[in-house]
């Protein structure tokens, strides 16, 4: 593989995290994120925050999906054959699930900028959000183990780099089912801590070699 397709495919590991991160923490916090009460307020007191927020959150996982198809393909140089090519389908369709989450969420920014009920909004929407919740992070949690196994088993970092990164897979995908408002700073935290020494992995080292 040439420099540059490396580092291009590096670049998009560092770039996903990064946007994830920047739109959760631009979220307005809400502590509870079942209390459409509390949810339909945060969406009002700031319908441009709100839609950012979305936006840059769904971008993010659409980026995230990315990365982790680079992800494979680095592990594939490396000889690692047997967890990512599995687990790759799965975190795929965990991270194409959470911009449904995020569609869904503008109904309150449209409930409140045309005078709508908004609490109301959130009321009709949770027996779809949750289903769709709970299956976007089961799907990614199986993803998330798949990759974390698959780093492992290639040795593409040293021992401690490669039980962080493992381990804040672990947590962020954990944190996807916890409905409060602080889980949404683990899982952008968690992505920047699993991702960026892989990218920087990636980006020193094109042609990975395995360690057994």
């Amino acid at each position: 593989m040439s420099t540059t397709k490396a580092q291009t495919r590096a670049a998009i590991v560092v770039i996903a995290p990064a946007v994830l991160f920047a739109g959760f923490a631009y979220h307005p916090y809400v502590a509870n994120a079942t209390d459409e009460a509390a949810l339909a307020e945060a969406a009002a007191s700031d319908t441009t925050r709100w839609g950012l927020s979305h936006l840059a959150i769904g971008i993010g996982y659409a980026l995230l999906a990315l990365a982790f198809i680079a992800i494979r393909s680095f592990l594939r140089e490396a000889g690692e054959e047997r967890w990512s090519v599995v687990a790759l389908p799965l975190i795929v369709a965990g991270c194409a699930f959470f911009p449904i989450l995020t569609g869904m969420e503008f109904a309150l920014l449209a409930a409140a900028e045309t005078g709508g009920d908004a609490e109301a909004a959130q009321t009709e929407l949770m027996p779809w959000f949750v289903p769709v919740l709970v299956t976007g992070a089961v799907s990614f949690t199986l993803g998330a183990l798949g990759f974390a196994m698959g780093i492992v088993r290639a040795g593409v970092l040293g021992t401690q780099w490669t039980w962080l990164v493992a381990g804040a897979l672990v947590v962020m995908a954990a944190a996807r089912f916890v409905p409060l408002g602080a889980a949404q700073y683990v899982i952008g935290v968690a992505a920047l801590v699993a991702l960026l020494p892989l990218a920087y992995r990636m980006w020193e080292r094109p042609k990975a070699q395995l360690r057994v």
